[in-house]
């Protein structure tokens, strides 16, 4: 190992132990200037509320009633297929602190859940692939152009205003051409500042602590800078240590305890900073908004347990920064105009340092530009239409040996109608995409130039629903998409498992459903909404990695994979409303799957064959339910989250089996109004009765945990 001091961490020589990288030292410092500070900023705040009110108790001493303002979610009635949408006490219902913590309450996704605070945590919807799930901030897509997959674990729920999440797409041809590139699409919207009144500035100060050592504290300031612009600027220190005790136990279907033992999770521990800022205008007829987001991190990774290992080294630095912004103005009364730009620059380093292996040391720096422009225009009262037009940029260096360092320009263009015609809606869309790889050509440690790869492809998607009764909202509804994913620049080049001749992985998806809402006026219940889906994906070219040779060391990716998927959807909700202001409300979301392996016709010929076996930690059946109470000041919230039996291998024997698991979380929260600042305390108890699981193989999950949340708002 060199002697040179490493600015992102080292293994000291002499103690044999890790010195402290440079970022962790600044975020160390933060640590304990938001910790020993928070008190004095929340009295101060406190000090400031009381003495704003009472200068306006001063000034406006004659006798006025209250401004007020009315807010609600708009719900466009051209809307096709609605989205499931989690918004406002919705969110706060649930024992979330992430957006993929928020996302397992949805019908049809799956989590991929490594574990701990600072966990990698992914979404999978109806099977089909985390990589063909588009994951949209603030209307415009997050990237990552190496392996295609978003860590939602890094996205608090501290600044999200609303998730919602489409199967095929986005009811709206009005948006840029991304949003028709994915075969189902998550959005995240952050909170959009509101000021009712006279009132020129918000302030929440929370701070969370709990299991496993965690300290979270946030601050989100709003300014009204005029009439038509205001500011945004929120940020958030985490750090935890990620220990927690687990019991770590294997039993065979039949019944047979293959090994039981209790041990403490280590090196799963987390640093890491966000900071955003944003401005939001109003325009005539229109809005724009820009944002800046930066997030900062370093967390220990504690693998998986194996070959009675129980602790891992390994360590993940982690930068991303983007800058975005977004225009949107009506030119006239048939004609809407829409411009998105965005810049991206991502830095990740792992590290292994246990040299009994191999000793790793990876940097990546990812760089991404994106500039959109779509219009609308209204032919008839009844009938408009769409263009839109994006490009992308996207490079990727690292340190690794002979690396290729990959460009791609990636050219989208998209034409779309809607039409509406009494109870029916209908919407179409065509999809072009040009995409113009680069790559050098390295062969030993030689440059022999450069490879060069075009593709094009043109992809539709048809979306209709129908009201059969004008009286009542009751909705049949049907579509057909068929899109691809590009293989990511791992896929391709990375360092001798990468395959530069892999084709796009495709996707053909079916889906018919019904909808029905009704809204009581003469009774306790106030709304009631089910809705029922039943849909068929096919996946052609699956992306996998097989063998390479004759031996299990070596692995390439290739365009084999075929699945084949069935499922039901099915969603619940109701609210209701008693005597004594008590408030009820529940959801409840199941989803039936049978995805299955056609990769391999041949390999059915024993009981380990894989030829349609559901595929890895696809569980066939899965749901979960939301209960919640509201009553003065008091809130409680009971969650519940089931996941069937699954397989870890599309081979569906006893040893590769995966028993099912399911987690019990409750919360109660309290309002204290302090003048006009209110404090919120909430009391969290996640896997209330303790149940010990893992959501990926050899990945235990935390029992029973607790938090303490205290929120302020001015």
């Amino acid at each position: 190992m060199s002697g040179k001091a490493n600015k992102e961490g080292e293994i000291s020589q002499k103690t044999g132990r890790m010195l402290m990288p440079r970022n962790f030292r600044y975020l160390k410092l933060l640590r304990l200037f938001m910790i020993r500070y928070i008190s004095q900023v929340v009295i101060a705040a406190v000090i400031m509320s009381h003495l704003s009110m009472a200068a306006e108790e001063k000034r406006d001493s004659a006798q006025t009633l209250p401004d007020f303002i009315v807010m609600g979610s708009l719900r466009p009635d051209n809307e096709v297929i609605p989205a499931q949408r989690l918004d406002g006490k919705a969110l706060d219902q649930l024992n979330s602190h992430n957006v993929a913590d928020a996302i397992r309450y949805f019908s049809g996704a799956q989590i991929k859940d490594y574990g701990g605070v600072g966990g990698v945590k992914t979404v999978d919807i109806r099977s089909m692939g985390t990589n063909h799930l588009g994951v949209f901030y603030d209307g415009i897509q997050l990237g990552n152009a190496q392996n295609g997959q978003i860590d939602l674990g890094k996205f608090s729920l501290d600044n999200i205003e609303e998730i919602s999440l489409y199967n095929g797409q986005k009811s709206d041809i009005f948006q840029s051409a991304k949003d028709f590139g994915s075969a189902g699409t998550i959005y995240l919207r952050t909170r959009q500042p509101r000021f009712p009144g006279k009132k020129r500035f918000n302030l929440n100060i929370t701070f969370r602590t709990g299991s496993f050592g965690l300290a979270n504290p946030s601050v989100r300031f709003e300014y009204k800078l005029s009439d038509r612009i205001s500011a945004s600027v929120n940020a958030e220190y985490t750090s935890a240590t990620g220990r927690y005790k687990f019991r770590y136990r294997k039993i065979f279907p039949d019944g047979s305890v293959a090994w039981d033992t209790t041990a403490v999770r280590k090196n799963g521990d987390i640093h890491s900073l966000r900071l955003e800022a944003g401005l939001f205008g109003r325009l005539d007829g229109g809005r724009w908004h820009a944002k800046v987001y930066y997030y900062d991190s370093e967390k220990g990774i504690p693998g998986a347990i194996v070959n009675n290992v129980w602790k891992n080294s390994q360590r993940q630095w982690d930068r991303n920064f983007f800058a975005q912004g977004s225009w949107q103005k009506s030119l006239s009364d048939k004609f809407d105009l829409m411009a998105n730009a965005k810049y991206a620059r991502d830095y990740m380093r792992y590290l292994n340092p246990d040299t009994t292996l191999m000793y790793i040391d990876n940097k990546f720096w990812q760089d991404e530009t994106y500039l959109s422009l779509a219009a609308r225009y209204e032919i008839l009262h009844d009938w408009d239409v769409s263009m839109a037009a994006d490009w992308q940029w996207n490079a990727l260096d690292a340190t690794l040996v002979n690396f290729v360092e990959p460009q791609r320009h990636t050219l989208l263009v998209s034409a779309a109608t809607a039409w509406r015609w009494n109870g029916l809606k209908a919407q179409g869309s065509l999809l072009g995409t040009f995409v113009f790889d680069r790559s050098r050509i390295i062969s030993g440690n030689e440059n022999l130039g450069t490879r060069r790869k075009r593709f094009h492809e043109f992809t539709p998607a048809v979306f209709l629903s129908w009201q059969p009764f004008a009286d009542r909202q009751f909705n049949l509804r049907a579509f057909y998409k068929k899109i691809f994913r590009m293989p990511t620049f791992n896929d391709l080049y990375y360092t001798d498992i990468g395959n530069a001749d892999l084709k796009p992985e495709y996707v053909s998806q079916y889906n018919v459903g019904a909808v029905y809402d009704f809204f009581f006026t003469r009774s306790v219940f106030r709304s009631f909404h089910l809705s029922i889906d039943g849909y068929h994906n096919r996946i052609t070219d699956k992306i996998i990695a097989v063998p390479k040779g004759t031996g299990q060391y070596r692995w390439m990716m290739m365009n084999i994979g075929k699945v084949r998927i069935w499922g039901i959807d099915f969603t619940a909700s109701t609210e209701i409303s008693l005597p004594k202001g008590i408030t009820l409300n529940g959801r409840l979301n199941y989803t039936f799957q049978r995805a299955m392996d056609y990769s391999d016709p041949s390999d059915n010929q024993d009981a380990a064959g894989t030829y349609r076996g559901q595929i890895a930690y696809i569980p066939k059946h899965s749901g979960s339910a939301v209960v919640g109470g509201y009553w003065w000041r008091f809130n409680l919230n009971y969650s519940f989250i089931y996941v069937g039996e699954r397989w870890h291998n599309s081979s569906n024997i006893p040893v590769n089996y995966e028993q099912p698991w399911y987690t019990h979380d409750l919360s109660v929260s309290y309002t204290q109004p302090i003048g006009r600042t209110r404090l919120r305390t909430t009391l969290e108890i996640n896997n209330l009765f303790n149940q010990q699981y893992e959501v990926i193989l050899n990945y235990p999950m935390p029992g029973t945990n607790f938090k303490l949340i205290l929120q302020f708002d001015i």
